[in-house]
């Protein structure tokens, strides 16, 4: 198995790669890069762990959107489509709007424990 240092959100991580998979690898890569940046860039979380989370649950919301649009589309096709849970970097106003929004923050809160709240 092949090795590849990328960088995620500026932090240096040396991932596996199956052979002739560093394409596939370096797009997932870019994905989840762009996604948690989106997230920080936005300003209200700063926890690396919380904006993953909210990064890992936007692009497993996109997933259906993707493949029922175009099973054959290439995974990046859909980098700059807005994300779902966008709203949850933008503060708590948005949430008292949103009770889906505010009910999936406490969810999260509570999933991760005594290290901080999202908002």
């Amino acid at each position: 198995m092949k090795q590849l240092e990328v960088q995620i959100m500026g932090q240096s991580y040396l991932l596996g790669c199956p052979e002739n998979g560093d394409a596939r690898m370096l797009d997932a890569v870019n994905r989840v890069d762009l996604a948690m940046c989106k997230i920080r860039d936005a300003g209200k979380i700063k926890a690396r762990d919380r904006i993953a989370v909210l990064a890992a649950l936007n692009l497993a919301f996109e997933l259906p959107d993707r493949s029922a649009l175009d099973p054959a589309a290439p995974a990046s096709a859909s980098a700059s489509a807005p994300m779902p849970l966008q709203a949850a970097a933008a503060g708590a106003d948005d949430t008292q709007a949103n009770p889906q929004l505010a009910a999936l923050l406490q969810r999260l809160d509570a999933a991760l424990g005594l290290d901080g709240q999202l908002l």
